[in-house]
């Protein structure tokens, strides 16, 4: 992904860094809209949720994710104090309310707990995951400090629906591909830490598939998502490899998502549209972002049990929330994260 941490007016501020392939030739069943969304489509605006802040010079719109009583939660990553870090759309009245915020954050993601009902949060300026509830309360630290002796730099979140944390590690966003500092961290219901992948050039997206078996793993500096097949107890890799190169030009893959049906979204930092590809790696479809100023689409939501899609995009224009067509139902891997 994602950001490059500043410090304006005396207070902390998050400048981004954030954070596809040629479409599969339609056939008829992809272009008749009767019978499903087509291969390329264009967003459409539903609302704006926030202006450029002036003291961090941006906003930054991600983890787009539903809670079950029907609100689209989010996160500003460019939030200063004292504004609005997490962020409540009601998508049926296209309003917008102020769940939390906090002096010191910079959250990155946002996902609901499979079991607890709270909503995890990625704070990429403190490395640690935190949770608030649905009302914006009670914030806990869940994990906090070092991993095997190193500071993270925690992005997205992908539960397990045990409980099982697993974050990306996004150390070396900055740097060039050729340097791998970026982990993969699983973090356990009791809060203990380890390393589950190293030597990774800036991981960014993380999900499960839609069997809970293994992790598409979007690697911001390589331009490609691989895939890890996990063990039965999900405490490590028994395979990895390349799964789906992209072609992102000046743009480098962000954060990801998995529908019902096994398809993978795949978001951009610095490019304004999503790529989706069946998991046997052919593309199957594109969302363009139209609009003068959007310069990122960082993540998804699909509305549970539907096809109703919604992108969080930015840029110098603000913060924005755009509806598409899915191309499989939501499920909890296309909900946050």
């Amino acid at each position: 992904m994602r950001a490059v941490l500043a410090t304006a007016a005396g207070a902390v501020g998050v400048v981004a860094l954030l954070v596809g392939c040629a479409p599969a030739a339609p056939d008829a069943a992809q272009t008749d809209a009767a019978e499903g969304p087509a291969a390329e489509q264009r967003s459409e605006e539903l609302l704006q949720v926030t202006e450029p802040h002036e003291l961090t010079g941006g906003t930054l719109l991600e983890g787009p994710t539903f809670h079950e009583d029907g609100p689209l939660f989010m996160v500003d990553v460019m939030a200063p104090a004292g504004e609005a870090k997490v962020l409540r759309v009601d998508v049926e009245e296209r309003t917008v309310d102020q769940v939390f915020t906090d002096e010191t954050s910079a959250f990155t993601s946002a996902q609901f707990h499979p079991s607890d009902g709270r909503l995890y949060l990625t704070d990429f300026l403190g490395g640690g995951v935190m949770s608030i509830t649905a009302e914006g309360e009670d914030p806990q630290v869940h994990f906090s400090g070092d991993v095997d002796g190193i500071a993270m730099l925690p992005d997205d979140i992908a539960f397990h629906p045990d409980g099982t944390m697993f974050v990306t590690d996004t150390r070396g966003m900055d740097g060039p591909g050729w340097e791998t500092p970026g982990r993969v961290v699983r973090i356990g219901a009791d809060g203990q830490a380890s390393t589950l992948a190293g030597d990774l050039p800036s991981p960014n997206g993380i999900v499960f598939d839609e069997e809970d078996a293994g992790l598409w793993v979007a690697q911001y500096n390589a331009n490609r998502i691989d895939y890890f097949a996990l063990d039965e107890t999900r405490t490590r890799v028994v395979s990895a490899y390349p799964a789906i190169h992209v072609d992102g030009g000046i743009g480098r893959i962000d954060s990801t998502a998995v529908d019902a049906e096994g398809n993978i979204y795949q978001m951009f930092h610095e490019k304004a549209e999503i790529v989706v590809f069946a998991k046997t790696g052919e593309q199957i479809g594109r969302i363009r972002v139209p609009g003068e100023g959007l310069e990122s689409a960082t993540n998804i939501a699909i509305a549970p049990g539907t096809t109703d899609g919604y992108v969080v995009v930015s840029g110098p224009a603000g913060g924005f929330v755009h509806t598409f067509e899915a191309y499989g139902e939501g499920i909890r891997q296309s909900n946050g994260g």
